[in-house]
């Protein structure tokens, strides 16, 4: 994945963790960022990685924003990998 549609995936996340108060607390809380902040900081490439982070952190999440987004489960992990600080590191 591009990291234009990787942007573009966060920014659709953001946009569904904003659409569930309970969500967007625990986002806000995880972040550290206030609801004032989020405009300015959904502009920034790192800050889209912070939302994937979280997003991913409960497959809960994953399913349904997935399936709110009609996108397949796989596709916040590639989005992750796709931005700033998400490169996979292989150990073995």
């Amino acid at each position: 994945m591009q990291q234009e549609a990787a942007q573009t995936v966060a920014l659709q996340a953001l946009t569904w963790i904003l659409g569930d108060p309970a969500t967007l607390e625990a986002f806000l809380g995880a972040t550290g960022v206030s609801a004032g902040d989020l405009g300015a900081r959904a502009k920034e490439p790192e800050f889209h990685g912070a939302i994937l982070d979280f997003l991913l952190m409960d497959d809960q999440w994953v399913i349904g924003f997935c399936d709110a987004s009609g996108l397949a489960y796989t596709v916040p992990m590639a989005a992750r990998i796709a931005l700033p600080g998400g490169q996979q590191e292989h150990w073995t």
